[in-house]
């Protein structure tokens, strides 16, 4: 039998949508084809990626299935209680969307003239008591077949910090996630941070100065590109957000680029640097989908995402399992004409 590819994984960030890495992840688990190097992650990357972890260093390949299936479980049991759920219209017309949810609506406004300091002066996050159940942290540190990179964004500088994985804790995952319009910020350390989307979205550097592995796979939730302009001020809010998530992965991988070509062309040694092979997993699914769906935490919508998601992994392996570890999938320099 063929030794395993090793392979690095990049995961975003995406609230509920980050259902859709899980089921990426649950694919590349189930395929002894492939052994995972290291993972960078951002938000919900960031939750996946503990979460994958703390199981696989507990049971191995299944026991990270099976730990990745309990937690996404467990939001979706934690989001019962929630008051902001799809409203009679969205039910009716089939939608995952939130939009004409009264209680979401109300939040929304809210968090536009209040902050999180003054709605919630108790800084209460039941994400965190799920995230504190389900991950055993000694687990992560422990985990010596994995490298783990979280990311957060410090507020004072308005600079990226990677937590490696020694340095991985409860608060570094929250961090990771930590919304300024919905949660205070997470001190660690005498310094806070906010949600890593804002500076790596997830970083991508970690991976090559850490590691040996060229083979960089990122699961991209947040699209990059929508053909129409947004109209409403909601759509218009979204589309900067997603602008703003997605710029400094695209700094990266215009950096990723240019390396390349000085590679390619001799300007650069090849024992120095270190040729990477770019891949990416999306899903045209999880385009159309309203930015108010990533707070849409039940179980039927969250498995019907892990289904995309593992679809969407077979079908890219399937085309482009023969390239991995020879050639990038991704034409950078279509990406950025």
């Amino acid at each position: 039998m063929a030794e395993p590819k090793k392979i690095n994984l990049a995961l975003q960030g995406g609230g509920a949508h980050g259902a859709f890495t899980w089921g990426v992840l649950d694919w590349f688990l189930e395929d002894s084809r492939f052994c995972i190097d290291a993972i960078t992650g951002t938000s919900a990357g960031a939750m996946n990626a503990v979460v994958l972890a703390s199981g696989l260093q507990a049971g191995g390949e299944d026991g990270a299935r099976e730990r990745l299936e309990a937690f996404w479980r467990e939001v979706s049991n934690e989001a019962r209680f929630s008051p902001i759920k799809r409203s009679p219209i969205d039910v009716f017309l089939g939608q995952w969307s939130l939009d004409y949810s009264p209680s979401y609506l109300y939040f929304d406004v809210l968090s536009r003239f209040a902050s999180p300091y003054e709605f919630n002066p108790l800084n209460i996050n039941p994400l965190r008591d799920v995230v504190g159940r389900m991950v055993d942290f000694d687990k992560v540190h422990a985990c010596r077949n994995l490298k783990l990179f979280i990311a957060a964004t410090n507020v004072f500088t308005g600079k990226i910090r990677v937590f490696s994985q020694k340095e991985v804790t409860l608060d570094a995952v929250m961090a990771s996630a930590c919304l300024p319009q919905l949660y205070q910020a997470v001190e660690i350390d005498g310094e806070p941070y906010w949600d890593g989307g804002y500076m790596g979205n997830p970083p991508l550097y970690p991976l090559f100065y850490e590691t040996d592995t060229p083979d960089v796979v990122l699961i991209q939730i947040n699209p990059v590109e929508r053909r129409e302009v947004p109209k409403s001020a909601r759509e218009i809010v979204n589309r900067l957000n997603e602008i703003t998530f997605n710029s400094t992965l695209l700094r990266e991988l215009r950096a990723i680029d240019f390396v390349t070509r000085l590679i390619e062309e001799g300007k650069l040694s090849r024992e120095d640097y270190m040729k990477v092979h770019l891949h990416r997993i999306s899903a045209s699914e999880l385009k159309p989908l309203q930015a108010s769906s990533k707070m849409n935490a039940e179980w039927a919508f969250l498995t019907e995402l892990r289904d995309i998601g593992r679809k969407t992994a077979k079908d890219w392996l399937d085309r482009h399992f023969d390239d991995i570890g020879k050639r990038s999938t991704i034409d950078l320099k279509q990406e950025f004409s």
